[in-house]
């Protein structure tokens, strides 16, 4: 047995280990998430093939405190394998959800007790990492908000699920990735939907303050979104809350908001009833299109974004770049081909992507070993360089990190979980290697990481 091998077996056994410790009242308090085949109108006729965790819904928004104890039963209702993953949440490495590296897939019929606490407070969001491509593109992408331990005094707060379905005009699913797209920038849906609806329209109290949290869980597309108001702010990024004051996004200078990120604003409703403030997204050879939108209802209760404080921040170790070790990653096409992806988890059938000119062979490869190996509790800063043309939104599992410098462009030293690289970019980020395993680190162009555009970082 090697020592991958025996990663592999202790993180499954932690695992059930873990859900023995509860005992049968714990084991019973625990929140049932059941994986299971869904139906929707997205049209006039409605769409079958979907996963929820609904039959007829969208996935649940879950919520968690900081600092209190979460434990979710993941049931796999369909015939698929399948292990969830807590996008953005820094949890035990048994906990993370990726399968081979951190636990088993879980079989049709079959389940896994997830027990974590988390440390941080803000928008996270949780998605399959087994059958990744396929679970996701036919909708299982949910939103998890975890509070803070004090109320951060909003009137209403609204979650906003951006993600795209690729359906033909009957509303039946078209194949949800093609050679092409996986190659390049990836393959887009044609109904864009904010929590599965096109356009929705929530209400809230007129002159009230609203937390709007906006999640890209999409397996491809990249947002450009800004608001129809001004009375508006940046409070949080990726889970985080923002340290300084960041420029407000408009028609002309949007935000890029990539698969994996999330982006929290405060809105100060307007005073009117009936009276509306809106999420916008630009897309190419196209006028803005509506994307969500707030409507004011009842009295005016007069509110003003003055009142609100900065979010408190989360327990994030700071690097200390004075001490930092270095370690460079390209990210870009695979040299000369590559075998494709094994098949245990989904395989497309493809190699098209590398990091450091070797592609990911898949979750169940032998000789697959770590990208970097860091010491726990010391400072690195990772060099992420892009020689592809298109945009690359890498996520790092179980750590946070801060990006400092970049080639192209001046970086906000936002706290964060996933980076968007651009064209051409070379980009430097900063951690502290504080929680020990083996984390993913991947492409959330979904496409893009399962042809080839992952691996895993070791903390020891």
């Amino acid at each position: 047995m090697n020592r991958r091998d025996f990663l592999l077996g202790t993180a499954a056994s932690a695992g059930a280990l873990g859900a023995a410790g509860w005992g049968a009242a714990s084991a019973a308090a625990a929140q049932q998430l059941t994986i299971q085949p869904a139906r929707f109108a997205f049209r006039e006729k409605p769409t079958e093939g979907l996963v929820s965790l609904l039959p007829d819904a969208p996935p649940s928004v879950l919520y968690g405190e900081q600092g209190k104890p979460m434990r979710l039963r993941v049931r796999n209702g369909t015939p698929d394998y399948t292990a969830m993953h807590w996008h953005g949440l820094r949890v035990a490495n048994a906990m993370d959800g990726v399968p081979y590296l951190t636990q088993m897939p879980i079989a049709g019929g079959g389940s896994f007790d997830y027990a974590f606490t988390p440390p941080d407070a803000g928008t996270y969001w949780y998605h399959p990492h087994c059958m990744t491509m396929a679970q996701m593109a036919h909708g299982l992408t949910g939103v998890m908000v975890i509070k803070e331990a004090e109320d951060p005094g909003f009137d209403s707060d609204q979650v906003v699920n951006l993600r795209d379905f690729r359906l033909d005009d009957q509303g039946a699913f078209l194949p949800h990735y093609t050679a092409r797209g996986a190659a390049r920038a990836g393959t887009f849906g044609n109904v864009l939907t904010a929590n599965w609806l096109q356009a929705p329209v929530y209400d809230h109290p007129a002159g009230g303050l609203v937390r709007l949290r906006v999640v890209n869980s999409d397996t491809t597309r990249i947002y450009k979104l800004h608001l129809s108001t001004d009375q508006a702010r940046i409070i949080a990024w990726d889970g985080h809350p923002v340290e300084m004051d960041l420029p407000l996004p408009s028609a002309g200078a949007p935000l890029l908001v990539g698969p994996g990120q999330r982006v929290d604003f405060a809105v100060r409703m307007p005073a009117g009833e009936g009276q509306t403030a809106s999420l916008l997204a630009e897309l190419p050879g196209q006028s803005a299109r509506t994307m969500a939108q707030l409507r004011s209802a009842g009295a005016n209760l007069g509110r003003d974004l003055r009142e609100l404080k900065r979010l408190p921040a989360n327990p994030v170790s700071r690097p200390d770049l004075a001490k930092a070790d270095v370690h460079d990653f390209v990210f870009g096409w695979t040299p000369e081909g590559g075998p494709p992806n094994d098949g245990y988890c989904g395989s497309m059938g493809y190699s098209f992507w590398s990091i450091n000119r070797t592609p990911w062979a898949g979750d169940a490869a032998k000789g697959t070993g770590p990208l970097a190996v860091l010491e726990r509790g010391r400072t690195y800063v990772l060099r992420l360089r892009n020689e592809s043309p298109n945009l690359h939104p890498i996520h790092l599992h179980g750590l946070a990190f801060v990006p400092i410098r970049s080639n192209l462009r001046r970086l906000p030293p936002l706290v964060t979980d996933t980076m968007l690289l651009l064209k051409d970019e070379v980009a430097e980020i900063a951690l502290v290697a504080d929680n020990p395993g083996d984390w993913a680190f991947h492409c959330h162009v979904i496409e893009h990481q399962k042809t080839g555009l992952a691996g895993y970082i070791r903390v020891v």
